[in-house]
């Protein structure tokens, strides 16, 4: 099981939406200052303790799919700042993470003050440290107050996303640099009901939402509305703040001796998520490996493939394709939000690193607008379903005493930042 069919197979989160506010005209991204180099975190898989969400209420619940609790995660609540003056040693110059919404929301309407300056302090230590946050208003994990009325099957959903995206940037957003409303929107989840059914007995909810992101095929338009909204939202209260959202996205290749068939499999996944971004200042891609499509759909990979923690199949170069029809569809800036891979031996990562990037290189060639590469993972971290196992992080983390370590692939990409400050096609 790879990590995206992991997470598909929990069926359980809520996401988030909003109410029309009309359609925007986004404004384009600012110009190229600089390449952002970075590496990503997500609130719930490094903060620790994010007890009001869905997902630590589905962690400890009877026929639970999660592998463990992610308990003080990487305890990141209190050592952000410890953390993001690694990053910039290392020479990186931007950081994605994400803000809780159940943190800075935990009643239905009930906003915190507390909660909203924490955030602001995590803007304040990027700053500080001459790093350019790079935030996300939802990765994955919702208030249970939101899941319990339906999460994004809730027809008020985007009314409320709106109106805490409208919140956290009246607050924050004169210290963000690029704002991503929604997390891989298009990723494919299959409903579990008998885990649906189990947190409806423990919360007496029965409405309590599994999480229910579709793929096009099954597409749910109130995300792309949610999302859409909450733009529009953002942008008349901060014109200048370039905001998209991120999809999950492989590298779409034919088998051999199969011809056209990974196209129309790629432009069924993604053209409408993509075709949704083309009103935004700039869309996330976040790949790992590629999908190869015989005549009957994606192939089963020979025995012998090399293969991450994860399942997937060790292949850097997805990211350049990826990249190339992202931009095509599009037709918006390009960051790379997530790219990276699990594994305990980092010399295969320093690998990945450098075939990833090189097969970006070869996209701008043929003049993709990339702005920015971001690394998953800045820590060894929660990987949902997989728990503690997989090893995505630049930086170790020791589970018993939080202590962080350098990994020589860590040094190795702050290399590149450091001889690359814009990254060049040659």
């Amino acid at each position: 099981m790879d990590r995206r069919q992991a997470i598909a197979s929990l069926g359980s989160f809520a996401v988030a939406g909003m109410a029309a506010l009309g359609h925007g005209t986004a404004m384009a991204a600012p110009r190229r200052k600089g390449f952002l180099w970075g590496a990503a975190s997500a609130a719930y898989q490094v903060e620790g303790n994010n007890t009001n969400t869905d997902l630590w209420l589905l962690e400890g619940l009877p026929g639970t799919p999660f592998a463990e609790r992610s308990a003080d995660a990487c305890d990141h609540y209190h050592r952000f700042d410890d953390d993001i003056a690694l990053l910039a040693r290392l020479g990186l110059n931007s950081y994605r993470f994400s803000i809780e919404w159940a943190r800075v929301e935990p009643e239905e309407g009930l906003f915190s003050p507390a909660m909203l300056a924490h955030y602001g302090r995590m803007l304040d230590s990027c700053r500080r440290h001459g790093v350019t946050p790079v935030v996300t208003l939802h990765h994955f994990s919702s208030p249970r107050w939101f899941a319990a009325k339906g999460g994004f099957e809730n027809a008020d959903a985007p009314a409320l996303f709106t109106r805490y995206a409208r919140t956290v940037v009246e607050a924050l957003g004169d210290r963000i640099g690029w704002l991503c409303t929604i997390n891989e929107a298009n990723l494919s989840f299959a409903p579990n009901p008998a885990v649906r059914e189990t947190a409806a007995r423990a919360t007496g909810v029965a409405t309590f939402s599994t999480f229910l992101f579709s793929n096009v095929a099954r597409s749910k338009p109130i995300v792309r509305q949610c999302r859409a909204a909450a733009r529009d939202a953002i942008k008349q209260l901060r014109p200048d703040l370039p905001v998209g959202y991120t999809l999950a996205m492989d590298d779409f290749q034919d088998a051999p001796g199969t011809q056209a068939r990974a196209a129309r499999w790629r432009s069924g996944m993604y053209d409408v998520w993509l075709k949704a971004a083309q009103a935004d200042d700039f869309l996330g891609v976040q790949t790992y490996t590629r999908t190869v499509i015989g005549d009957r759909g994606p192939i089963t990979l020979p025995a012998e493939t090399l293969r991450t923690q994860v399942g997937q199949e060790y292949y850097p170069e997805a990211l350049g394709g990826a990249v190339r029809y992202a931009a095509a569809i599009a037709g918006v800036p390009i960051i790379v939000t997530e790219n990276g891979v699990a594994t305990e031996d980092d010399a295969l990562r320093v690998r990945y690193i450098d075939g990833a990037i090189g097969s970006l290189r070869a996209a701008m060639r043929e003049g993709v607008d990339v702005r920015g590469y971001i690394h998953w993972s800045l820590l060894d971290n929660f990987e949902w379903l997989f728990g503690y196992g997989p090893k995505f992080g630049l930086v170790a983390v020791d589970r018993a005493t939080q202590t962080r370590t350098i990994k020589p692939s860590a040094r190795h990409l702050g290399k590149w930042a450091r001889s690359h400050p814009v990254l060049r096609q040659d």
